[in-house]
């Protein structure tokens, strides 16, 4: 995953949080759900990995929780909603630099209290804040290597009290997908 989709896709999935501009703690989302619908590519069934085709241009692999007894009935060509759990933890941290993405997942605690779900992936990463636009919910950013990008922000209010020049750390988790129904 670049830090382009690796940043994009944190601010554009992050569930509601505060950003104060001079604050150093981490502001943890609430675990949340979010449904993914696509056609399925492939299946699988020795991993239990899904891969499902979201847009013309994106697929995503979807490791699913072996108690989804649907799996077992999924073939390609089948449209389907796969609700996963995800989280973004965002900190503003004064005097940090930019960085590259850094797959922390061998280190990775799952947030699900039941103990059903696992982290499967989990990536950091530092960006700089150039333009925040709050009548349009959009972030201009630099990364680590000077890439310049424009994303829209899917909650708002991430973008309180954030300013240009903030440095701002982003946790993406993503734990095993818990339910997978057929499209209707």
């Amino acid at each position: 995953m670049s830090i382009a989709e690796f940043v994009a896709i944190a601010l554009v999935s992050a569930s509601p949080l505060a950003m104060p501009g001079n604050s150093q703690q981490s502001k943890p989302t609430t675990r949340e759900f979010v449904t993914v619908s696509g056609t399925v590519e492939r299946v699988d069934r020795s991993t239990r990995t899904l891969t499902l085709r979201t847009a013309s241009d994106t697929t995503q692999a979807i490791v699913v929780a072996p108690d989804v007894k649907v799996f077992d009935e999924i073939k390609t060509g089948d449209k389907i909603a796969v609700r996963l759990s995800e989280s973004v933890i965002v900190a503003v941290r004064p005097g940090a630099k930019p960085s590259l993405p850094v797959n922390t997942t061998p280190s990775a605690a799952s947030s699900d209290p039941s103990g059903k779900s696992e982290v499967l992936y989990q990536v950091k990463a530092t960006v700089t804040i150039e333009s925040v636009d709050r009548s349009q919910n959009l972030v201009a950013y630099k990364t680590a290597d000077n890439l310049r990008l424009t994303r829209v922000v899917g909650e708002p209010r991430l973008l309180e009290g954030l300013k240009a020049g903030d440095v701002v750390e982003i946790t993406y988790t993503r734990e095993r997908a818990v339910d997978v129904q057929r499209a209707r």
